[in-house]
């Protein structure tokens, strides 16, 4: 059974959606996966109970996916386009189907482990990806193709171990980033007090109270970090920043960070 935290995100995700419809089917679609919720659950356990480390499971790639959406629309508010639309092979919607796509499955290797999980993400979600493309895309295998690529080059990269090229996969890299406030940490804080490999991920991510994804000042995307204390630096600074540097992306955003009551740091 789906929670609360899951079910809500995935009726922001929808609402964002309304106005493309091919990507609103296919959203609907893989919520209604049954393979693919039992693979985000068994991931989440491996991730927190096996591993000790933070929410690696079905709300964390829900939170991904609604990162990704919000900040590919705002660059095509901007008029920036996509690398899809650039090289005129894809569409703006070819282009949000892979940031979904990829989103929800960029960390179903987890449910192996934690070594080289990107390469098992992309081995794992081939079928599902296959199989949801041709629900919403069954005479098109141009777009199927171009869409199926994309996605994969997202999971792939989405640990900034290997060079990405396309700002759909670049913003993924930053989408993931993004999703680490204390929510995701609140799990594995609970139930694992020895001291485990990957603490500090816990401990950094239990400091940030909040992130905004915004239209920027400077740039088209402004990425707003509040933390309730210095912990939290670790996770932007370790964390989100080596994304955001290794992403195609990175000239699109605004970064800004501090604690509560304090001025914000500006990093990009």
């Amino acid at each position: 059974m789906k929670s609360v935290k899951e079910i809500t995100t995935e009726s922001k995700i929808q609402d964002r959606l309304k106005k493309i419809p091919i990507c609103l089917e296919l959203v609907k679609y893989l919520f209604a996966d049954a393979e693919l919720q039992e693979m985000q659950e068994y991931a989440n356990n491996v991730s927190i109970r096996r591993l000790g480390y933070n929410d690696h499971g079905p709300v964390h790639m829900r939170q991904v996916v609604g990162n990704g959406i919000k900040m590919l629309n705002i660059l095509h508010e901007a008029g920036i386009k996509t690398s899809l639309e650039q090289e005129e092979i894809g569409s703006f919607e070819d282009s949000m189907c892979a940031v979904i796509l990829a989103g929800l499955m960029h960390d179903l290797g987890m449910s192996i482990g934690r070594q080289g999980h990107e390469n098992m993400s992309a081995l794992l979600a081939q079928p599902i990806i296959e199989r949801a493309l041709m629900h919403i895309l069954p005479d098109d295998l141009h777009r199927r193709v171009v869409i199926k690529s994309i996605a994969t080059e997202a999971i792939i990269g989405h640990m900034s171990t290997r060079k990405i090229h396309s700002i759909e996969a670049g913003i993924i890299l930053i989408a993931d980033g993004c999703d680490m406030t204390k929510g995701r940490a609140r799990i594995p804080m609970a139930i694992n007090t020895t001291p485990r490999v990957g603490d500090i991920h816990k401990y950094s991510a239990n400091a940030i109270n909040r992130i905004g994804i915004h239209r920027g000042e400077r740039k088209p995307i402004k990425i707003d970090i509040e933390m309730s204390g210095d912990v939290g630096f670790f996770q932007i600074e370790e964390v989100l920043l080596t994304k955001i540097d290794a992403s195609p992306a990175k000239q699109f955003v605004e970064l800004y960070a501090g604690v509560a009551g304090q001025e914000r740091k500006c990093y990009l």
